[in-house]
């Protein structure tokens, strides 16, 4: 990885990412495609619109501190995914994986916003879930701390239209507040203690937890199952995942569930068109 300062904006040069794959793959839910190659989005409340393919992307409006200060660390630019990706490689469906989605990134979001946002993904789907998020912000005017939403009741959030999530958030954010489950502590503590710590909180089950941890506190060993990763484990791994994975289980989910998932429904399509023809 390589930037250079270009006016307002700085120049990324990063071989491994493609924004789609990255921003669209549904470990964030504040980036919105703006154009060919363009996405525009958040960390917390700093706005950022990043465009480029092919190794090249511009972050447009953006000073140097912010580069190095929030997305550099928010890209996980610091990780080496080439090596990442060799050695997952000795692996013949994680290879496949990694092949089908070279430009796939972990990106390391805000700890605060993880834990909202996977809040609201409980029972969810991707688009209902950014929707609840932008109309979170912008009735805030910004992304809300846990003592702005402390404040609110389940009525109150009426207007998010998040259902039974809202009572969930509203104890996050009381427990938060409290310093009864700490967001700085749950970073600094070993993987099954902060596990166990935000499952303290209403609605946060162990997917939840994992997703919160992997997300926004950059704790690789952490592996969210959902419905796709258990057929994957039941389908290719049935004895656990390969010795490669050993504390980047997480990144591995990433490449494991975009790939399996798409390729079970490029498979079913074609089945479709078969049948049709």
């Amino acid at each position: 990885m390589r930037y250079e300062v270009s006016g307002n904006d700085i120049v990324l040069y990063e071989e491994n990412l493609i924004l789609s794959e990255t921003l669209d793959c549904g470990q964030a839910f504040r980036w919105v495609k703006t154009g060919e190659n363009e996405y525009s989005g958040y960390y917390l409340n700093t706005p950022l619109t990043i465009a480029g393919s092919n190794g090249r992307f511009v972050l447009k409006n953006t000073s140097e501190d912010d580069f190095l200060n929030i997305w550099y660390n928010y890209f996980d630019l610091g990780t080496d995914y080439s090596e990442l990706k060799r050695t997952y490689s000795s692996d013949p469906t994680l290879k496949a994986a990694c092949e089908y989605s070279k430009g796939m990134r972990l990106l390391r979001q805000d700890g605060w916003e993880a834990l909202v946002s996977y809040i609201f993904s409980s029972n969810n789907n991707i688009q209902r879930i950014k929707g609840i998020i932008a109309r979170l912000f912008e009735h805030y005017g910004e992304f809300p701390t846990p003592k702005m939403l402390a404040l609110e009741t389940t009525d109150s959030l009426g207007f998010l239209r998040s259902g039974f999530r809202a009572k969930y958030v509203i104890d996050a954010a009381n427990r938060v507040l409290s310093g009864e489950v700490s967001i700085d502590e749950c970073k600094k503590a070993y993987y099954p203690d902060a596990k166990a710590n935000l499952m303290k909180i209403l609605g946060v089950g162990p997917k939840v937890a994992d997703c919160v941890l992997l997300y926004g506190m950059h704790k690789t060993e952490a592996f969210p199952v959902d419905v796709w990763i258990k057929r994957v484990m039941q389908n290719y791994y049935p004895n656990g995942l390969p010795e490669c994975c050993e504390g980047t289980q997480g990144i591995a989910q990433l490449y494991l569930f975009n790939y399996i998932r798409n390729l079970e429904k490029e498979e079913a399509n074609k089945a479709k068109e078969e049948i049709t023809v």
